[in-house]
């Protein structure tokens, strides 16, 4: 994949949708996220067992890929994944299923599955796992989906609410009745998955105990990803975005609740390989962790990657730095960073600008509303032909730049709650720093890995969280990585992850 960021033509921001600044959530579906079509979307590799796959599935799976960052090869982990999904198949209760399994090249904790049996898994959950039981206990939920059948079910529940949405339109003239009987609608199809994500839980549980698996993996795995979604920058309750939003209408039940209904469901296992409720037996751990022993992690440098507040792209050769306080994400769509405790945001995409056009044009061409024509300005940024402008929304206020780089335009979009010139000026030292790699710095920049370690006697969590190669919180990332609790003290002899370069 050459690109992260989506390339268009005429790329819509309005103030008023400051979207586009927020941080997309996203967990396990019983189907994949659907992906608008985009000019920049690669030709995604296909995997070797695409042969008997129908043209809307390889259709769906082509998509998969290219919003995931493609294939991660790895043969051993491959072989690891698949053993597994091998044992919960036979302990299922349709053995005579077929699944095959895809490894996603991203370090988003997610895993989904197609109605026809194809299932896919991140990288990065596969990382956020610390055992074989958590990981077999978000398999056997994914198999849970395609048991059940909810995505069809789920088609028909969507075909329901939009036969309401019509009635609605057409019959309807009140437009607070209305509004009333599409929320009641929307209400009864989010509910609904709800209850599929819970069936699913409690299926796959079954599938993994039956397995002879630790039917508390799924209790300690979503325990992780809730404190892993906990190191996440939030927007604060004065930002352009609804905080609740992510929760209002999702498809999916708050962790918290996943967690007690998963207790609940795990009760009624024997606890296999396991000596308490929480903890894993040693012997399958270190089988596990032996098995992901030098993953990649984090971003793959060939799609981009963050360094604290810096972002390098070897394969596109450039770098720029965020302002002091930003939290970055590289993003399938831009990089987006967030100011500690809010108030200020930005966005770096790219976008294809005609040649004959020039970039203080392109500014005022309407992609973004509010433009203060007397803010425009040809600038030259490290000797790179760029412009700069500044827009007002109703609640933020916006300074834009774009820079032509090489045979396209690179477009940072910043937004404070109050433009002043002190905000101007960071902004403007932010994008100062946007410039060509080095080659030293190109051929020096290689992913993150994951590496097994054992604990010694003199070993705390603060000392093997100062060898984390990440700025950003390294002890809490190393307790969340390794699934211990705040306080849990480690055990000599035992073996732990650490994050190094």
């Amino acid at each position: 994949m050459t690109k992260r960021f989506p390339i268009t033509a005429r790329a819509g921001l309005a103030p008023a949708a400051l979207a586009v600044l927020a941080l997309v959530l996203a967990a396990c579906s019983a189907t994949p996220p659907s992906l608008l079509p985009q000019a920049s979307l690669p030709s995604a590799p296909k995997s070797p067992d695409v042969s008997d796959m129908s043209p809307a599935v390889l259709h769906e799976h082509q998509r998969i890929l290219a919003a995931y960052g493609g294939i991660y090869n790895d043969p051993k982990l491959q072989g690891l994944i698949e053993q597994t999904v091998e044992r919960l198949v036979t302990a299922s209760e349709r053995p005579d299923l077929h699944y095959k399994v895809t490894i996603l090249n991203s370090q988003s904790i997610n895993a989904f599955a197609l109605p026809t049996g194809q299932l896919y898994v991140t990288r990065g959950l596969i990382a956020l796992a610390n055992d074989e039981s958590e990981l077999a206990s978000v398999l056997a939920h994914e198999m849970g989906h395609v048991i059940a059948r909810h995505a069809a079910i789920r088609e028909e529940q969507a075909k329901q609410a939009a036969l309401v949405g019509r009635v609605v339109s057409d019959v309807i003239t009140d437009p607070e009745v209305g509004a009333m009987a599409l929320a009641k609608s929307k209400l009864a199809l989010a509910s609904f998955s709800r209850a599929q994500e819970f069936e699913a839980d409690a299926i796959g549980i079954g599938i993994a105990a039956r397995a002879g698996y630790d039917p508390y993996g799924a209790v300690r795995f979503l325990t992780s990803m809730q404190h892993n979604a906990e190191l996440k920058p939030r927007q604060n309750g004065s930002g352009p975005i609804d905080p609740r939003a992510p929760d209002f209408l999702s498809s999916h039940p708050a962790t918290p609740e996943r967690i007690t209904n998963a207790i609940a469901n795990a009760r009624q296992y024997p606890a296999a390989g396991a000596t308490t409720s929480s903890t894993p037996g040693a012997g399958a751990k270190q089988a596990y962790l032996t098995g992901i022993n030098g993953i990649v992690f984090g971003e793959d440098p060939s799609e981009g990657f963050v360094r604290g507040r810096r972002f390098l792209h070897p394969r596109l050769g450039f770098t720029f730095t965020a302002p002091e306080g930003f939290t970055l994400d590289n993003t399938a769509q831009a990089v987006l960073g967030v100011k500690q405790g809010g108030g200020e945001a930005l966005r770096l995409d790219v976008v294809r600008v005609p040649a004959e056009q020039t970039l203080a044009e392109y500014l005022t061409s309407g992609w973004i509303e509010n433009i203060d024509a007397a803010s425009v300005e040809d600038v030259t940024i490290n000797g790179f032909p760029a412009a700069t402008a500044a827009a007002k929304g109703d609640q933020w206020d916006f300074r834009l730049y774009a820079i032509r780089f090489g045979s396209d335009v690179y477009r940072f979009i910043f937004a404070a709650k109050h433009r002043t010139p002190d905000t101007d000026r960071i902004f403007r030292d932010s994008v100062g720093t946007f410039r060509r790699m080095s080659l030293a710095e190109i051929e020096d920049a290689r992913p993150l890995r994951l590496q097994i370690v054992t604990v010694g006697p003199s070993d705390t969590a603060e000392k093997l969280a100062t060898r984390m190669a990440v700025a950003d919180r390294p002890l809490e990332r190393f307790r969340v990585l390794n699934g211990l609790e705040p306080g849990e003290r480690l055990k000599s002899g035992s073996e732990v992850k650490i994050v190094v370069e």
